[in-house]
C-alpha cells in the first residue's frame, strides 16, 4: 500500500500510542492526510501545541461511542487504526457498563462506520488479556477482537477488511507500572503483588512500526502477534529501585501471575513466522487467503510470559527505558 496517498484516521489519537503513532506517520510515511479523532479537547490542543502541526494533520473532537460522529469523521478515509479503549483495569472493573459502551459498543460503530464509509482497511488494538480473560477489561478487548475479525464477513463486495494486533505490557506507556514503581522509589519502598508474576515488554516505537507492519500486509480477518521477551516483575524493580524495599502485598482480583499471547486453542489455527505469529479466523465465512507461508504450531504449543524463550536482561529493559 502506498501511505503517501492515504487518508488516515486513529481513534484515540491523543494516547500514548496515538501521538507515537502520529509522530511515526509524518515523519517516515508521509500520509496524504492524517486524522487525530479523540474525545478531549484539551488533549488535542496540547497535542497541537506541543509540535503536532502539520498541513496534513486534522483534529476531530469525537468518541467512538457516538456512531453518527464516526461517519462523518470516516468520510473520504482509506485507513484507520483503533486505538481508543477504556484499558485501566480497576476503572473497567468499577464501571463495567462504561467499559462495554467503550470497548465493545465502540468497537461496533467504528466497524459499522467503516463499512458505510467504505474503508479499505481497519486495524484494531488488543492486549495479551484477552486471551483467556479473567477482568472485565480482558473481557471487553475479546469481545472487540471478535467482532472485528468476524466483521470481515459484513464485508461482501465492499473492500472494507479488518484485522487485530494483540501485544503485552508497553514500556512507559500512561498507566504502565514502570511510571508507579519510579513513583514508589521515591519513598523507598515498592509494591509487587506476587514475586513470581511475569509479563511480556514492547516498547512504543516497536508497537507502532509493527502495527503499521501488520496493517501493510493484513488480509482480513487475522490477529497478528509479535514476538516479545518477558521479565519477571521482581526483576524489573531491581532495574528500577534497586535499594527500595520491596513489600509483596497478594494478587489482585483480575490479575494474572503470567500473561499469554497465543492460547493452546488458537495454536490451532495459527502460524509462525520469524518475528510474529498469525492467527487465522477460527471460522472463515468470508474469502479469506490462508498465511500458508508460515509454520504450524505443536498441538500443545501456547505462548505466555512464562514459557517465553526470550528474556530480558536488566541492561536491555534499562535501555527500553530509556
Amino acid at each position: 500500500m502506498d501511505w503517501t496517498t492515504s487518508n488516515i484516521l486513529i481513534t484515540g489519537g491523543t494516547g500514548s500510542f496515538g501521538k507515537k503513532f502520529v509522530e511515526t506517520m509524518l515523519r517516515d510515511y508521509h500520509p496524504k492526510k492524517l486524522i487525530v479523532f479523540s474525545r478531549d479537547e484539551l488533549k488535542q490542543h496540547e497535542m497541537r501545541v506541543g509540535g503536532f502541526d502539520h498541513p496534513s494533520l486534522r483534529y476531530f473532537i469525537g468518541d467512538v461511542r457516538d456512531a453518527e460522529r464516526l461517519r462523518r469523521a470516516l468520510h473520504g478515509v482509506d485507513v484507520v487504526i483503533h486505538a481508543a479503549a477504556l484499558k485501566q483495569v480497576p476503572a473497567c472493573e468499577y464501571n463495567p457498563i462504561e467499559a462495554v459502551m467503550t470497548n465493545v459498543m465502540g468497537a461496533r460503530n467504528v466497524i459499522e462506520a467503516a463499512l458505510d464509509a467504505g474503508v479499505t482497511r481497519v486495524m484494531a488494538l488488543s492486549t495479551d488479556k484477552a486471551v483467556n480473560p479473567v477482568n472485565l477489561y480482558g473481557a471487553t478487548k475479546l469481545v472487540a477482537e471478535k467482532l472485528f475479525v468476524q466483521g470481515n464477513a459484513y464485508s461482501g463486495a465492499s473492500p472494507t477488511r479488518f484485522a487485530c494486533v494483540r501485544y503485552g505490557n508497553v514500556v512507559g506507556s500512561r498507566g504502565s507500572v514502570i511510571p508507579l514503581f519510579l513513583e514508589q522509589r521515591k519513598t523507598g519502598r515498592v509494591s509487587v503483588t506476587d514475586a513470581r508474576m511475569t509479563r511480556f515488554w514492547i516498547t512504543l516505537a516497536q508497537g507502532v512500526k509493527f502495527v503499521i507492519r501488520c496493517t501493510e500486509m493484513m488480509r482480513g480477518g487475522e490477529v497478528f502477534v509479535p514476538k516479545l521477551p518477558s521479565m519477571k516483575m521482581t526483576d524489573l524493580i531491581a532495574v528500577l529501585a534497586a535499594d527500595a524495599q520491596v513489600d509483596v502485598i497478594g494478587i489482585r482480583p483480575g490479575e494474572k501471575l503470567h500473561e499469554a499471547l497465543v492460547s493452546e486453542d488458537e495454536a490451532r489455527h495459527a502460524r509462525e513466522f520469524e518475528s510474529h505469529f498469525v492467527i487465522e479466523p477460527a471460522q472463515q465465512t468470508w474469502s479469506f487467503e490462508t498465511w500458508s507461508d508460515g509454520k504450524t504450531l505443536p498441538a500443545d504449543f501456547s505462548y505466555t510470559s512464562l514459557n517465553n524463550t526470550q528474556w530480558l536482561s536488566s541492561q536491555q529493559m534499562a535501555e527500553m527505558i530509556e
